[in-house]
């Protein structure tokens, strides 16, 4: 019986141990928390800080497009899609033979689930891109024809499977268009 309450005893004394070691452990979460917080406020007020000084740039020079891709970059970063996308399409309308602000446009529409959009800005993306530059931009080349595959495939397969074949042609080792287009050819 002495053993038992021993055991007893030592359990009881274990477990305020590990009681204590578990509230000092919710004290670092919430503090880490905490710090998350601060820090993902600094983060945002820096990112506004950003766009508002390159807002006013914009202001000063509206054809300064270097500072409208910088301000379009924050307004992704940002997750603005809607200010990312208008601010792409500024870019467009000022460097229409500039294929990034497409594929960048594209990018936002996808991330603000505007698939039909996302659809026409990668097009634009793939007939925009030039011969010289296609080596540089075969990844998203291979990305926007996947995107384009994707999303055709139960309207159109016959195109679908062009658009796979172009993509895996940019990049033959991306799995989900290798997975794709087992799909659509069999």
């Amino acid at each position: 019986m002495k053993m038992a309450k021993v055991n007893i005893k030592n359990l009881f004394v274990g477990l305020m141990l590990i009681g204590s070691a578990s509230f000092v452990n919710a004290q670092t979460t919430q503090t880490d928390s905490t710090t998350n917080t601060a820090n993902t406020a600094a983060v945002n007020q820096s990112g506004n800080s950003t766009i508002e000084g390159l807002k006013k740039q914009i202001e000063a020079n509206p054809k300064d497009t270097e500072s409208l891709a910088k301000l379009a970059a924050a307004y992704q970063e940002a997750s603005d899609w809607t200010n990312a996308i208008d601010t792409w399409k500024k870019i467009s309308v000022l460097l229409p033979d500039w294929a990034p602000s497409y594929y960048s446009q594209a990018y936002a529409y996808q991330s603000a689930k505007d698939d039909a959009n996302a659809k026409i800005a990668y097009e634009k993306y793939i007939a925009t891109v030039k011969p010289e530059e296609v080596e540089q931009n075969k990844k998203n080349l291979a990305y926007a024809y996947f995107y384009l595959a994707f999303t055709e495939q139960q309207t159109d397969r016959n195109k679908a499977k062009e658009h796979i074949a172009k993509s895996i042609q940019y990049d033959p080792t991306n799995q989900d268009a290798i997975k794709l287009s087992k799909t659509l050819n069999s």
